[in-house]
Order: C-alpha cells, then sequence, then structure tokens
C-alpha cells in the first residue's frame, strides 16, 4: 500500500516557507520544557508527514513526551502515534511499542474522561493486533464508565477493533447487545444500534422488535439508524415489510426533520399503496413549507417531482395539489417556479377550479407588493400558469380574463405582454368569451402605459370588433387617446396658448425683482414647471407619438383600415359609412403630418410613412382584395401560428408520457414476489448507498455503449515514453470538483526519493491540496490524486511538473515537464430551454458577445446545425417546423445553461452558396452571447475547434 493510498483521518496545515529543523535540535527541545516540547513535536508530525522516517526521536519521545499529563501534548501524541512506522522492514512490531501500549492502558483507566474517551478514538486508527490484545480489558471496562463520551467512544472502538480483528472480541455484538438494553443516553445507543446493524443484524432486530412502540420517544440520532436498519432488511428479505412498516409510519410524525424526510423516503421505497404514497407526499410538503431553507426547500420539492414522474403515484398526488399551493408562500422565486410547475402537471379537471381560485388570490396580492425585486417575476410566473389553465380547461377561461387584464396597465412590460399573448389566445380559440374581452379590452384601453402593449392592444381591438357599437367604441377610444386634433395645430396652439398668462402673471412682479446690490433682476416668462404640466395632460397615444415611435402609429392605421372596411360592410347608409372613413383618413393623415413636422423627438420613419400611406389609399380604393386581406387573411396567419404551437406543444407531451410509461413487452417475464429468491430481490438499487456514493461524488454514471466514449477516452498522457519518469492522468469530472487521478512509472533502475506532483491552474480553478511526496522503487509505480475546484464555467488548464532525487546522487532535484490538461467546458454544460421573449431579453441584457466564423467541411445546413448542437451540448430553441424544407439558408436559436446558474446563447446565421456547387460547404457565422467574458469566449473555441466532421 503506497502512502498516497493510506486513509487520511487527520489534515494537518503546514506553512510552506518554514525550514525543516535538524533531528539533533528535536532531539534537545524534546527534552525542555512543555512549550519547547509542543513545538518539537507539531514539527515530528509534519516532517513524517512529508515522508521523512525520524526512528531516532522514537526513545526520546517515550523517554521525556509520553510521562506528560498535559492535554494538548496528549492530544498531539495520538496524532503522532496514529502516523509513525510502527513495525520493522520485515513487518515485525518494534520493541519500543510494548512501553507504548503500557502507557495507554494506563490512559483508558485515567481518571480524566476527555482522556480516556479520545484515546478510545484513536486506537479505532490503529491497525496493529498485537498492540490491541493488551488493551482488551481496559476497553471492556470503559463501557461501564459513568461518563457518556468515554462510552460512546468505547462502543466504536470495539466496532472497529471486531470488524478488523474479530479474534481479539469475538463475542463483540452480545457484549453491545447488553449494553444497548440497559444503556439510557441516545448518543451511545445510536453507536451500539449502528454497530449491531453491521455486525449482527439479527440482534439489531431482535432489539428493535422489543421497543418498537417506543421508536417515537428516541433521540433523533437513534430514529435515523433504525430507518436505515428497516430500509435494508426490508430491501434484502421484503417479507419483512408488514411487520415494521406501521414503525416507518409512526416515524413520519417525529419532531426531526431529517427523520420525517428518511422515513418518507423509505416509505415510497418500502410500499407502492395509495395510502404510503400520501403519507409520504404529506410528510415532504409539511417539510417545505416548515423548513426556512431554501435548499432545503428544492430538494424535497425534487423529491415530489420524482414521486409525480410514477404513472400510478400521479393519481395520489393529484389528490394533495391545494396543498403543494401552501408551498407558494416561500418569497424564493425558484421555489415558487417548481411549485407552480409540479401543480400545473398534476392539475386535473377535479381540481382545476380551486387551483385557478388559489392563482388568482396570489396575483391579486402581487398588485399589493412592491418592494421585493421577485414580485414581478413571480406575477409572470402566475399569469403563465393561468395561460396554460385557461389553455388546458377552456371553462376557466371566463373567470381568469377578467382578473388578468387588470395587469395590462400594469408598469412591468413583461408580465403585461405575458397577459397580451394570453388574451391574443384565448379571443382567437373561445368564440363566445369575445364579447366579454372586447368589453374589458376597452375599459383598460385608456390605462395602458406600455407602447408595446398599446400596439398589441390596437391590433386585439382591430381585429375582433365585429358590431358596429363596438366599432364606433374604439375610435372613441382613439380619439379620446388621441386627443385634439389635427395634433401639429392643437400643439402649437398649445404653446402659444399657455404662454400668454404666463406672461401676464411674471411680467408685473418682474419689476419688482431687485437683488441685494440695488440691480433688477430678469425673468424668463417662460416657466419650467409648464413642460410637466404638459406631460401630465398629454393622452397616451399622443404622448408615444410626441417621444417619436411611429411604428404605434403604423399599427393603428392598420386598426383603423380593418374597423373602417368593417363598418361599411355592417352600415348600409352611405353617409354614416363615408363620414367614418373620412374620420379614419383624418387621423391616419395628421399623424403623416405630426411625424413631418418638427414637433417629436425622432421624425417618423420612411418604413411607417409607407405603411400609413398604404391604408389611406386602401381606404380611398375600397377594392374587396384588400377586404379580404385586411379582415380575414390576418386572423388566419395567427391561427396557423396557434395550431402550430399547440402541435408543438402536444408533441413534447407526448415524448414525456412515453418517457415516463413503462412498456412492457408480451414476451416479458413476471415476477411473484412470493417466488422469488432472496438475490433476486436485492436487484434494486441501495438508495443508502446511492446517496453516500453521490455525496462523495462517485455516482455511477451509465456508461455510452460506444467504446470510444469509455473512460480510456478521458486519460491523458502528460510525458513521453522516453523520460525517466513516465505519468498520465485520468480526469475525473464531478460536479464542482475534478478529481486528477496521475499515475507516475519510475523507468529508471534508481530508487526516487521526494517524488512530487506540482501542479498549477490557469482559469477559474483552484488546486485544494499539494499532494504529498512519494518514494518509488526501481521500475515500480504509484497513482497520485490530486482534487481541483472548480467556480465557473470556463476553459481551465491544469499544468506543472514531477520533480525528484535520485537516491545516493548527489545533484540537484531532477525535473520532468508535463503536458497541459485542458479541462473541457463540456462537462458543465447542460441544454435547457427558455421563451423566446426571454430569449430576448437576455440577449440584449448580456454583455458578452463572441463571433465565430463558420469554418466547416460540412455540405448540408441541417446536419452543420446537428453536429453544433452535438458537439456543444446546447438545446435548439427554433421549432423543427421552422427549420424544416430547404431554402440555402437557415438562422436558429440555441440556448444552455450551466450547473452554476450561467445562461450561454448562441444565434446561428449559414448559408448554402449554390453558386458555388452541391459540395460547397456551409458558410456563415454563429453569435454566442454570455453574462461572463470567460463563458463567450470558452463556447466560441469550442465550436471552433469542433466545427469540422472527422472522417471516422
Amino acid at each position: 500500500m503506497t502512502a498516497a493510498e493510506n486513509v487520511c483521518y487527520t489534515l494537518i496545515n503546514v506553512p510552506m516557507d518554514s525550514e525543516p529543523p535538524s533531528e539533533i535540535s528535536l532531539k534537545n527541545d524534546l527534552k525542555g520544557d512543555v512549550k519547547l516540547k509542543t513545538e518539537a513535536l507539531k514539527k515530528v508530525i509534519i516532517m513524517i508527514l512529508n515522508g521523512e522516517k525520524l526512528p531516532g526521536l522514537l526513545m526520546t519521545i517515550i523517554r521525556f513526551v509520553l510521562p506528560l499529563q498535559d492535554h494538548t501534548i496528549k492530544k498531539l501524541l495520538l496524532v503522532f502515534w496514529e502516523i509513525v512506522p510502527k513495525t520493522t522492514p520485515d513487518g515485525r512490531l518494534l520493541q519500543e511499542m510494548i512501553l507504548v501500549c503500557d502507557a495507554y492502558r494506563k490512559d483508558l483507566q485515567h481518571p480524566n474522561e476527555f482522556i480516556r474517551g479520545s484515546t478510545l478514538r484513536f486506537l479505532c486508527k490503529l491497525k496493529e493486533a498485537e498492540l490491541l490484545e493488551p488493551l482488551m480489558p481496559a476497553i471492556r471496562a470503559c463501557l461501564e464508565h459513568r461518563h457518556s463520551y468515554v462510552r460512546r467512544n468505547a462502543v466504536l472502538a470495539i466496532y472497529t477493533i471486531y470488524r478488523n480483528f474479530e479474534h481479539l472480541i469475538p463475542d463483540a455484538p452480545e457484549l453491545i447487545h447488553d449494553f444497548l438494553v440497559n444503556e439510557k443516553d441516545a448518543s451511545c445507543k445510536r453507536n451500539a444500534f449502528m454497530m449491531l446493524i453491521h455486525a449482527d443484524q439479527d440482534r439489531a432486530l431482535d432489539y428493535l422488535s422489543t421497543c418498537i412502540d417506543q421508536v417515537q420517544t428516541f433521540g433523533d440520532i437513534l430514529q435515523l439508524v433504525i430507518v436505515e436498519l428497516i430500509y435494508k432488511v426490508c430491501h434484502a428479505n421484503p417479507s419483512e415489510r408488514a411487520r415494521f412498516i406501521r414503525c416507518i409510519y409512526n416515524l413520519l410524525q417525529s419532531s426531526s426533520p431529517a427523520v420525517k424526510y428518511e422515513a418518507a423516503g423509505t416509505l415510497v421505497t418500502l410500499s407502492s399503496a395509495p395510502t404510503a404514497i400520501k403519507a409520504a407526499a404529506q410528510c415532504y410538503i409539511d417539510l417545505i413549507i416548515k423548513e426556512s431553507d431554501n435548499n432545503v426547500k428544492l430538494i424535497v420539492l425534487d423529491r415530489l417531482i420524482e414521486l409525480k414522474e410514477h404513472p400510478s403515484h400521479e393519481r395520489v398526488l393529484q389528490d394533495l395539489v391545494m396543498d403543494i399551493l401552501r408551498v407558494l408562500s416561500t418569497p424564493d422565486l425558484e421555489v415558487r417556479k417548481k411549485t407552480l410547475q409540479l401543480a400545473l402537471d398534476l392539475v386535473s379537471s377535479r381540481n382545476v377550479e380551486e387551483l385557478v381560485i388559489v392563482l388568482k388570490k396570489e396575483v391579486i396580492k402581487t398588485n399589493n407588493v412592491t418592494e421585493h425585486e421577485d414580485t414581478d417575476k413571480y406575477r409572470q410566473l402566475l399569469v403563465r400558469t393561468l395561460h396554460s389553465c385557461s389553455v388546458r380547461f377552456p371553462d376557466m377561461a371566463a373567470n381568469v380574463i377578467p382578473v388578468l387584464m387588470e395587469f395590462l396597465s400594469d408598469n412591468n412590460e413583461a408580465a403585461a405582454a405575458d397577459v397580451l399573448e394570453f388574451v391574443r389566445e384565448a379571443i382567437q380559440r373561445f368564440d363566445n368569451l369575445r364579447p366579454l374581452i372586447v368589453e374589458k379590452m376597452l375599459e383598460v384601453f385608456h390605462s395602458i402605459k406600455s407602447v408595446k402593449i398599446y400596439r398589441g392592444a390596437l391590433w386585439i381591438l382591430g381585429e375582433y370588433c365585429s358590431t358596429k357599437e363596438d366599432i364606433q367604441s374604439v375610435m372613441t377610444e382613439v380619439r379620446r387617446s388621441l386627443g385634439e386634433i389635427p395634433i401639429v395645430e392643437s400643439e402649437i396652439k398649445k404653446e402659444a396658448g399657455e404662454l400668454k398668462p404666463e406672461e401676464e402673471v411674471t411680467v408685473g412682479p418682474a419689476q419688482k425683482l431687485v437683488t441685494e446690490m440695488g440691480t433688477y433682476a430678469t425673468q424668463s416668462a417662460l416657466s419650467s414647471s409648464r413642460p410637466a404640466k404638459k406631460e401630465e395632460d398629454r393622452p397616451p397615444l399622443r404622448g408615444f407619438l410626441l417621444d417619436g415611435d411611429f411604428f404605434v402609429a403604423a399599427s393603428l392605421a392598420t386598426t383603423l383600415t380593418k374597423i373602417a372596411l368593417r363598418y361599411m360592410s355592417l352600415v348600409q347608409e352611405k353617409k354614416k359609412q363615408n363620414s367614418f372613413n373620412a374620420e379614419a383618413m383624418l387621423l391616419m393623415a395628421t399623424i403623416l403630418h405630426l411625424g413631418k413636422s418638427s414637433l417629436p423627438k425622432k421624425p417618423i420613419t420612411d418604413d411607417d410613412v409607407d405603411r400609413i400611406s398604404l391604408c389611406l389609399k386602401v381606404l380611398s380604393e375600397c377594392s374587396p382584395l384588400m377586404n379580404d386581406i385586411f379582415n380575414k387573411e390576418c386572423r388566419q396567419s395567427l391561427s396557423h401560428m396557434l395550431s402550430a404551437k399547440l402541435e408543438e406543444e402536444k408533441l413534447s407531451q407526448k415524448k414525456e408520457s412515453e418517457k415516463r410509461n413503462v412498456t412492457v413487452q408480451p414476451d416479458d417475464p413476471i415476477s411473484f414476489m412470493q417466488l422469488t429468491a432472496k438475490n433476486e430481490m436485492s436487484s434494486k438499487e441501495d438508495q443508502f448507498q446511492l446517496s453516500l456514493l453521490a455525496a462523495m461524488g462517485n455516482t455511477q454514471r451509465k456508461e455510452a455503449a460506444d467504446p470510444l466514449a469509455s473512460k480510456l477516452n478521458k486519460v491523458t498522457q502528460l510525458t513521453g515514453f522516453s523520460d525517466p519518469v513516465y505519468a498520465e492522468a485520468y480526469v475525473h469530472v464531478n460536479q464542482y470538483d475534478i478529481v486528477l487521478d496521475v499515475l507516475v512509472v519510475n523507468q529508471t533502475s534508481d530508487t526516487l526519493q521526494n517524488c512530487t506532483l506540482e501542479l498549477a491552474t490557469l482559469g477559474d480553478l483552484k488546486l485544494v491540496e499539494k499532494p504529498s511526496p512519494l518514494t518509488l522503487a526501481p521500475h515500480d509505480f504509484a497513482n497520485i490524486k490530486a482534487n481541483v475546484k472548480v467556480a465557473s464555467t470556463e476553459n481551465g488548464i491544469i499544468f506543472g511538473n514531477v520533480v525528484y532525487d535520485v537516491s545516493g546522487a548527489a545533484s540537484d532535484r531532477n525535473c520532468v515537464v508535463l503536458s497541459d490538461i485542458h479541462i473541457d467546458i463540456m462537462d458543465y454544460i447542460q441544454p435547457a430551454s427558455c421563451t423566446d421573449a426571454e430569449f430576448r431579453q437576455m440577449w440584449a441584457e448580456f454583455e458578452w458577445e463572441n463571433k465565430v466564423t463558420v469554418n466547416t467541411n460540412i455540405v448540408d445546413l441541417n446536419e452543420y446545425l446537428q453536429h453544433i448542437l452535438k458537439s456543444t451540448n446546447m438545446k435548439c430553441l427554433t421549432p423543427e417546423k421552422a427549420l424544416s424544407g430547404y431554402c440555402g439558408f437557415m438562422a436558429a436559436n440555441l440556448y444552455a445553461r450551466s450547473i452554476f446558474g450561467e445562461d450561454a446563447l448562441a444565434n446561428v446565421s449559414i448559408e448554402k452558396p449554390i453558386h458555388l456547387g452541391p459540395e460547397a460547404p456551409v458558410t456563415g457565422h454563429i453569435r454566442i452571447r454570455a453574462k461572463s467574458q470567460g463563458m463567450a469566449l470558452s463556447l466560441g473555441d469550442k465550436i471552433n475547434l469542433s466545427q469540422k466532421k472527422t472522417s471516422l
């Protein structure tokens, strides 16, 4: 066993700049006073950890340090005896260790409980049976000590000795069982019970059977171990389930959150009965509500989501939707997001009404709260959830729409945009709701503050006002929102009209204004308060136009054209037709006039002029073709878009349900529990073992079937085959850290001493600890492990060298430089999805952009896109329908998120240069945007490296 593989119990910080002391000076210090001895002992420990042997100091320590009663010295001695070599080169125990053994026998009988307890902890680490044998009677006696600290460490010592050297204490299980029956302290009982679980499970079960009714009264640390035992027993022997399931039910009522969590998880694995699932889910919900830590809430929510994934459990959880919604009282946005998604997945026709009532209340609550920064985002989430409910259950739409339409006048544009999108879909899908929506839209129209929402509202009113009264109401609202017309004349009059009274007011007192020096002061007739007053009185649409936003004017022109054409088909009276038509044309003309004047902050664009002019021409000619285009084909386009969106959603839901449904083939064997052998029953994975492996970062990922994707793919050669030291590293990526397992081979015929792996990092990587030095025999090899922490998604480089001394040589240290290890960011990037609006918002916000020119040998556009998706782990947000077909160019949006929560966006714009022939490669560019520079550059590098398709 090499030094690098020894189990480490104690971590000691070593100052790097200190000079190693000589053996003679250490000997002198060890004979000095207590303070000198303490410092010297610390230096000895550090030197032994660094590979020094120091055999000459052993007797000095036994003579001058071991007899001392100082607690610090005793604690340091425990570390010293743990790491010091205790055997001769041929494997025999050193003679001096007999003296040490005697000293520890005395410590085990010491009146101070701290010394007894810490000595017992130290004995757990000893691996020499000859040292332990004389101490056994003293260890047994410690089980009856008055102090619980000594008793619980005595149990641990007996357990480790029994596990490693059973012959030293063959009756350990019986001894501990008797101890457990009479013990009162919770920590001692927990250690004793844990030992019985691993050493003699039958005795543990016997004890549990005797006190199964008192389990609720035990301490939480003992309850946790009981849950683990029940899980393991029922896992190995399912016939025991009936015996212990009542105990697990009782533990769901425990006062400890940890016990409740473990008991609920165990109950779900032991029973799939609806009552058990309901009890476990109820327990999870209580935990989420009562626990204050958001991380705990998210973990437990994940367990609920896992429960939902099981088809038979979903029905049970549907009855608990209202309980799940209690979690919305948590202020954390991520928790609320997951809760709403879970509730939406579980909603059915039985509980949708109650869900909508709760969500409506939550929406109204957010209207009154402004201080929290996530309120707007939460409101958006609620709006989207209500939107999804209304689409799935059309009967609910009538209840939801009036509440949501109040938010069109909201200051938060994002929430208002979501409401508008929902209203647009509802008015198209549900004919019976159109009058209600139009009525509510006309009510809130005047109070809309955002120009983007205003444009959408205008479009909806223009498209769906079908009665004469509604059309006239729209015209009235537009006139009210535009103010007095013609706009240019009224604005000029307003300027002139407001000057006169100001002049009259200020001229009189202006003569009386005299400064302290006796000179007259002048005052401007234009008051500074006038523009503010004008801003207040200005109607919304006029305000948008004077700010130079004429895109809303183009939208208004289209709406006016639609309602004028519809009005002409509804009203037969020629005079009324002409009057309405003329009014619409007048509004458009006055807007054009305003756009060309110098009054707005920005002049009207040519596109908007063309659009308004076209609408004027359509109204003056009134051709049937234009009537069809404006009043039928616009709505058809929306209908096509919504049906495509619905198809896409149905397809994704179908894929999800196919994933979840466990299909059973006709010839699959049926397993009967009563007929199954015990060893076959344990085929299910052990949850406790899996969680332990996950905590240690050793999650067993399913290896790909492709042999190229095996572990060998991650091995990096660090030195050449002809170097004196050959090294190669296997890079194992856990979630937030990287473990480098470096194989070092001595290819020379000399012994290499102090062979050290020196590493340094570049990028957002940090070396956790310095690997300890080794001694390599001729042609020997060893494995060195090094941990590197990762803080963000960025290309990192690990570089370094191997330094060593040749045994017996007088030369300086030798050094072999290692090749660089490049850390692949793909291990940290996962595909994710977001809405188009979120993508656009992030695209505008993110400041780092990296533009990569396409340079590839792939000739097909779709094949290139798939290749990029595969090599960058990103998800294509552009729907499949939009990418299908062939037109010589392609544009697609890609999105991914790192495990650190960083977003990465990409826009692929590629074309096939047809004029260069069918075999011409794809050209174009990819723009990457991210919040951090490292992410944008790293993704760009990854795309550059993997653009060309390698021929296998």
